[in-house]
């Protein structure tokens, strides 16, 4: 099984509220909005550099 971990942020109040909007519009929870955001980060930055090898932890 996957270890899934917890990744505190701050951010603005105008920020979150944006956020949540967004995340609602879609009808999603703001957390899942996140990870969906991340994913789609992470697969540009691959497509553009070549994959990340996750054995490199730091």
């Amino acid at each position: 099984m996957k270890k899934v971990r917890s990744l505190s942020i701050r951010i603005s109040d105008e920020m979150r509220i944006k956020l949540h909007y967004i995340a609602k519009y879609d009808a999603h929870s703001a957390n899942s909005h996140i990870i969906y955001l991340i994913r789609k980060n992470i697969e540009e930055f691959e497509k553009k550099h070549g994959k990340i090898d996750t054995l490199d932890k730091n």
